[in-house]
């Protein structure tokens, strides 16, 4: 088992390898200048390693890149095995990267959020409020509190009351 830090390095190489070998050495229509490397991950054994990218382009452009990538699989392999120098190495597997859609769908959502306030704000604009404009009262105001039969606290949370926690001292 290899440890995290050489993981990493083997990713990051892999990473590099990759991405040079797309944007000089592979003449696949299908990979052009659109297609990006955006993080690599290998396993513990450093056996297999996950290669996630994203596509500038529409649907079709998508599915063009992962076919383009899946045929130059074994070229990058090998370039990564002559780069890396490990006694194996490790299988690619092509993943689309979920970022850019997850980003588009929080803008989306974030849009909607704004257009929600603005439209609060716009019926807001004229409103008066219910009560007073300050409903809360203030220390030193005349209104008073009428005073009811029984004592405010004693047994309703305040532990001044006769309640189970007091215990008499001539009884023991």
């Amino acid at each position: 088992m290899a440890d995290n830090a050489r993981a990493k390095r083997l990713a990051d190489l892999i990473r590099e390898v990759v991405a040079q070998k797309l944007q000089r050495g592979i003449k696949d229509p299908r990979l052009g200048s659109h297609v990006t490397i955006t993080d690599t991950r290998v396993t513990g054994d450093l056996r297999e390693a996950t290669v996630f990218y994203t596509v500038y382009g529409d649907e079709e452009e998508r599915n063009a890149a992962s076919a383009g990538l899946e045929s130059a699989k074994g070229i990058l392999r090998s370039e990564v095995g002559k780069a890396a120098g490990v006694k194996f190495t490790p299988t690619l597997t092509f993943v689309m990267d979920a970022l850019p859609d997850t980003a588009r769908n929080i803008e989306d959502l974030l849009d909607r959020a704004r257009q929600s306030d603005e439209k609060v704000r716009e019926a807001s604009a004229g409103a008066a409020y219910a009560g007073e404009a300050d409903p809360y009262r203030k220390p030193g105001e005349d209104e008073t509190e009428p005073e009811t039969g029984t004592e405010a606290g004693t047994e309703a949370g305040t532990g001044t009351g006769t309640g189970a926690d007091e215990t008499d001292d001539t009884a023991k």
